[in-house]
């Protein structure tokens, strides 16, 4: 498994569309931030990241503290940490909730809602997305507050936008299994978004994302996320990439921020969190999976990076706030 697919695995990525909307200028739409929405959409998750994809037309997205952004048809645009935003024709115009184009919309559920005054039109599809908050993961960290990508430039954009088109057809005509069908979708959109974004990255820009395009750092996150319980050392991760010692360490910690062995040590801990509490191993297997030589080092390693013991963290307490 490749480590994008490998983290996205591990936080357990879930998501929906959930509006199909014809706005007309002038328009624009207040979006609660995510810890709002997931009380309507999804209960008991602390908080959602949300997806817009312009479909036709063309409008803007700003963040409360950030510049406007501009979005065209093709466009789809995430907000990963659930901020709330506004997107609209224009961002002066007095802006509906969100709530209130949801609580409107047909029985169908997914047909179309208008929205707006007499002008141009817009079509916007929109997507919440749900992860696991409570394990530390180096893609959740990496993401940005707001990114754009063009999905119809992408080679995958004409089965990305046929799909997300069937998928809300399916859902307004109440067909059986459109909602299995609009949450794959949605998954799939999400995705695609982040690869055209990680694909976008300028060249000197730096983190984890960016170390996914660089060859030797890349495949070294790849050694340790398919071998996470492997003896790994700096040097035989370096020789594994056909660099050298210091040229690999060097621009690991320069892209990914951490030296590779303790990126390695984060990520098993990651990973053993994730087995005690969703896949409920036992100790013993989860101490094999990763590759700790005792229980004792383990729990100590745990608490650390935690705050509470592997049993404890079984049982669903968990330290205020996760390394």
């Amino acid at each position: 498994m490749d480590v994008l697919s490998d983290v996205l695995h591990t936080i357990r990525l879930e998501g929906a569309i959930f509006l199909n909307a014809e706005c007309h200028e002038p328009w624009c739409v207040d979006v609660p931030k995510g810890s709002d929405l997931a009380r309507s959409f999804k209960p008991g998750t602390p908080s959602l990241a949300i997806c817009h994809t312009v479909l036709e037309g063309r409008c803007w997205v700003k963040l409360p503290d950030g510049e406007a952004v501009g979005l065209h048809a093709g466009d789809t645009v995430a907000i990963p940490h659930g901020d709330t935003h506004l997107i609209g024709s224009g961002l002066h115009h007095a802006p509906v909730s969100v709530d209130h184009m949801v609580q409107v919309k047909a029985p169908g559920g997914l047909a179309p809602v208008r929205y707006g005054g007499e002008g141009d039109r817009t079509v916007l599809v929109c997507g919440w997305f749900a992860y696991e908050h409570d394990l530390p993961n180096p893609l959740v960290t990496a993401m940005p507050r707001l990114f754009r990508s063009s999905i119809r430039n992408r080679p995958s954009g004409p089965w990305i936008e046929q799909s997300i088109r069937y998928a809300v057809q399916e859902a307004a005509a109440g067909q059986p299994g459109s909602g299995a069908v609009a949450t794959k979708v949605a998954e799939s959109l999400f995705v695609e978004t982040l690869r055209g974004y990680i694909e976008s990255l300028p060249p000197r820009h730096l983190g984890w994302l960016a170390g996914l395009r660089d060859p030797q750092v890349s495949k070294c996150l790849s050694l340790m996320h398919n071998h996470p319980a492997q003896d790994w050392s700096v040097e035989s991760l370096a020789e594994a990439v056909h660099v050298s010692r210091s040229v690999l360490a060097q621009r690991f910690n320069e892209l990914v921020g951490v030296p590779p062995i303790q990126y390695l040590i984060r990520w098993r801990l990651a990973l053993a969190a994730r087995l005690l509490r969703s896949e409920r191993l036992n100790l013993n297997r989860v101490i094999e999976a990763i590759g700790y030589e005792s229980e004792a080092s383990f729990s100590r390693a745990f608490k650390k990076e935690f705050g509470v013991s592997p049993g404890q963290w079984r049982s669903g307490k968990a330290a205020s706030s996760p390394a």
